[in-house]
C-alpha cells in the first residue's frame, strides 16, 4: 500500500528560476517560495515566514522557466521527496524539496496601481478567511474583556 504525500501551499517567489536540461533532454526547473503565516501572540498578530524549494520537471519546467521571476505569487500542488547522499567524508546528509506536480501562476499587476490595490487584488481566499478569523478572535476577546 503507498502512504499518502500531498503538499499544496502558496506563496511568493524568492529569487529567479533556474533552468536546465538534463543529460537526456529532460527540462528542469528550480525555484524558491516564501510563505507567510500570521499567529496570535499575547495581545497582537505575529508572522512567521518559511522558505521551500520547489523543483518543477518537464512542461511545467518549461512553463515555469517562462512565467515565474522573483516576487510572483504562486500556488504549488505536489509532493515531498527526499533528497539523500553522503560527502567526502561519509557524513550522511538530507535535503527535503517539493516536487511540484501542478502550479498556479498567481496574476500580475500593473506597477500603476497602489501598494494597497495591489495587495488587495492578489488576496486569496486563504488570507481573507486569515482575515475574518483574525477578526473574530479580537471579537471575542473584547467581549470576554467585558464579561470579566
Amino acid at each position: 500500500m503507498n502512504s499518502m504525500n500531498t503538499i499544496m501551499m502558496e506563496g511568493h517567489v524568492v529569487r529567479d528560476p533556474e533552468f536546465k536540461t538534463t543529460t537526456k533532454g529532460t527540462p528542469l526547473c528550480t525555484f524558491s517560495i516564501g510563505v507567510n503565516r500570521t499567529y496570535k501572540k499575547e495581545d497582537s498578530f505575529a508572522k512567521e515566514v518559511s522558505f521551500f524549494d520547489i523543483e518543477t520537471w518537464g512542461k511545467w519546467a518549461e512553463l515555469c522557466k517562462d512565467q515565474i521571476t522573483k516576487g510572483r505569487g504562486v500556488r504549488i500542488v505536489g509532493r515531498l521527496k527526499q533528497n539523500r547522499w553522503n560527502d567526502d567524508d561519509g557524513k550522511n546528509h538530507s535535503h527535503i524539496t517539493i516536487l511540484a506536480e501542478h502550479v498556479e501562476f498567481r496574476p500580475v499587476f500593473k506597477k500603476s496601481e497602489t501598494d494597497e490595490e495591489e495587495k488587495e487584488a492578489n488576496k486569496t481566499f486563504f488570507d481573507a478567511e486569515e482575515e475574518s478569523n483574525a477578526a473574530a478572535l479580537a471579537e471575542v476577546a473584547s467581549e470576554a474583556e467585558v464579561v470579566f
